[in-house]
């Protein structure tokens, strides 16, 4: 199953003890600015999600639809939120609540898969959009976050709800990877989940299923390819954009998690290092790229949203960075991502920081800031902060869900491998 690694990514990324995340310490200051980040980011789920359905809204532009990969973060936000005194826990549980009825009783949703968007006050589909299984996934592991914080409450009782009634094994089609997608007018869409990107999270949920699993091997069977920039060697996701190696560990502590050899907590390091270097090689060519100003991810920009990213990968750049690439980075580069921080901070607070934290992305050639606010931009954000400030919180309620704990035993996940053969 695993041809395609070379013996020296096996020797590479041979599992070790993890890393502290304490290992390069924040001064005082440092710390007061980025928890401030997390608490006002945290507002943008507070400030765009329905009263009366919980629903998310994607983008804070007027006329937003809800993205249900939003809500899964908003209601992760939530949990975090009353647990640091954030927002009142009563509160916090109520709007956990009124989403998850949402989620389980009026959203539109084909065999337990959300649609991509819907509408924040019905649940209805929107836009023609897939159900999506990546989506869905994410909104699942927000739900079962919130279970680990309310246990034995009707929050839990509807995660696991929701949860059950995903049909993991319908969207393989009869393959050997998940779809990505369904929809009435197609139904199945012709790409699947078949190489690294954000899938870990699904494929860790989709195994780890107790009603509709899919077989162990669909964690073998997606390809890992393997490219060296600059002396970092990454199994890389085709876009190169950050948030491929940072989702699925917002939820999944990959530390001590050895696949056959790989350490991907470790290879998210090694892709974050490269983007930023990446980044760096055109500090000639774009004024926004410096030592202090990387973080290149799918974002907004100039003309629109794209699919920015480094190398390894397609490398796709025209001077737009995006804040929410280097924050949530910080589990993996503490020192870079809190300097990276605090230079967006104390240089561009006026056209970058809002209400809700950091906006989603600027272009300094071009002079544009955006004005927007993406959902899953902000999610990612503030659960990374959480890891990285308040002992590793989120990773260490979701890594004692019984699902997780499934997935990692069916596909020996735990175990220590042998050196490679030459």
């Amino acid at each position: 199953m695993f041809k395609h690694l070379t013996c020296f990514s096996l020797a590479c990324f041979l599992a070790f003890s993890p890393v502290p995340l304490q290992a390069f310490e924040p001064s005082p200051e440092d710390r007061v600015l980025l928890n401030k980040i997390e608490k006002d980011t945290l507002q943008y789920f507070t400030r765009f999600s329905d009263k009366m359905t919980g629903l998310t809204k994607d983008s804070s532009r007027t006329g937003s639809p809800s993205s249900v990969a939003a809500t899964g973060f908003a209601i992760a936000a939530y949990a975090i939120g009353g647990s640091r005194g954030w927002i009142a826990r009563d509160h916090a549980y109520a709007r956990i609540l009124t989403t998850l009825q949402t989620l389980r009783h009026k959203a539109a949703h084909q065999e337990g898969f959300f649609y991509h968007f819907l509408d924040v006050r019905t649940g209805s589909r929107v836009w023609g959009s897939e159900a999506s299984s990546i989506d869905t996934a994410l909104a699942v592991a927000g739900a079962l976050l919130a279970a680990r914080y309310y246990p034995g409450t009707e929050v839990e009782k509807l995660a696991y709800e929701i949860y059950e009634r995903v049909n993991w094994k319908w969207m393989m089609n009869h393959s050997d990877f998940i779809c990505m997608g369904w929809t009435p007018e197609s139904k199945f869409l012709p790409y699947y989940w078949d190489s690294y990107n954000e899938l870990m999270i699904l494929v860790a949920l989709a195994i780890g299923s107790t009603t509709f699993p899919v077989p162990p091997e669909a964690w073998e069977r997606w390809l890992r390819p393997e490219e060296n920039y600059n002396n970092h060697k990454v199994i890389y996701a085709s876009t190169g954009s950050l948030f491929t190696y940072q989702f699925s560990h917002a939820y999944i502590d990959f530390r001590n998690l050895n696949d056959r050899g790989i350490n991907f907590f470790e290879n998210s390091r090694e892709a974050t290092l490269a983007n930023r270097e990446y980044s760096l090689s055109f500090s000639g060519q774009y004024r926004g790229y410096s030592p202090s100003s990387w973080g290149l991810s799918a974002s907004v920009g100039p003309g629109g949203y794209k699919a920015y990213g480094g190398k390894p990968g397609g490398g796709l750049h025209d001077g737009t960075l995006a804040p929410y690439a280097a924050l949530s980075s910080i589990v993996f580069t503490p020192e870079f991502s809190t300097a990276t921080a605090r230079f967006f901070y104390d240089h561009y607070e006026k056209e970058l920081y809002g209400n809700f934290g950091f906006k989603d992305a600027f272009n300094l050639d071009k002079q544009w800031w955006a004005s927007e606010y993406l959902g899953i931009d902000q999610g990612i954000t503030l659960l990374m902060l959480e890891n990285y400030l308040n002992g590793e919180n989120v990773w260490k309620k979701f890594m004692e869900l019984p699902a997780i704990k499934k997935w990692i035993e069916l596909t020996g996940l735990n175990k220590k491998s042998s050196q490679p053969k030459n």
